[in-house]
């Protein structure tokens, strides 16, 4: 089972998931979501946006905060899971209904997620 497919498998939440790593990027959407964002929208968000984010706050928690973990940002349509990978980072759309947090901690503590994190 890929990281995906496990990542759906863990909650029926999740809208979306994107694996970005050594330059590759991987992503796939649940069909028959209302209100999901465009695949090109997706594509730059994983190729710019993310690794950015991550860049930032890992600077920022390295210089008195004990470093960084992991994000949660919540879009008006849903809340996004930004987990820092070895080589990448990993990306979960959560439905806006869901416990995002619960959703996020499962996630992260998943076997094939543990074993490619820092």
């Amino acid at each position: 089972m890929t990281i995906i497919d496990a990542v759906f498998a863990a909650s029926p939440f999740v809208r979306y998931v994107a694996l970005y790593r050594k330059g590759v990027l991987e992503s796939r959407q649940k069909s028959g979501l209302s209100e999901a964002s465009a695949g090109e929208s997706d594509k730059y968000e994983e190729l710019i946006v993310n690794p950015t984010l991550i860049s930032l706050l890992r600077q920022r928690g390295n210089i008195d905060c004990g470093g960084f973990d992991w994000a949660l940002v919540r879009y008006g349509h849903f809340t996004e899971f930004v987990l820092p990978l070895n080589d990448g980072h990993l990306s979960v759309g959560i439905e806006p209904s869901a416990d995002a947090l619960a959703v996020a901690g499962a996630i992260r503590g998943m076997p094939e997620v543990t074993a490619a994190l820092p």
